[in-house]
């Protein structure tokens, strides 16, 4: 899946945040560590969301933009 990120310069590097995953967020000296980064912290977040939502029902819903 690809995911939109917000990349911000920071005092410490990079800021990193998920827009479509709220409290998604990460850092990285670089740019490049930042996103290497995000993409672990995705995956991180994803796996808890699956977690949390056993024995629940899920849908998909399509909406056009």
């Amino acid at each position: 899946m690809k995911y939109k990120v917000i990349l911000e310069k920071s005092e410490e590097g990079f800021a990193v945040s998920v827009p479509g995953l709220p409290g998604c967020h990460s850092q990285g000296a670089t740019e490049r560590e930042a996103l290497q980064n995000i993409a672990e912290a995705i995956s991180e977040y994803l796996d808890v969301v699956v977690e949390l939502g056993q024995n629940k029902i899920f849908r998909e819903v399509e909406v056009g933009v």
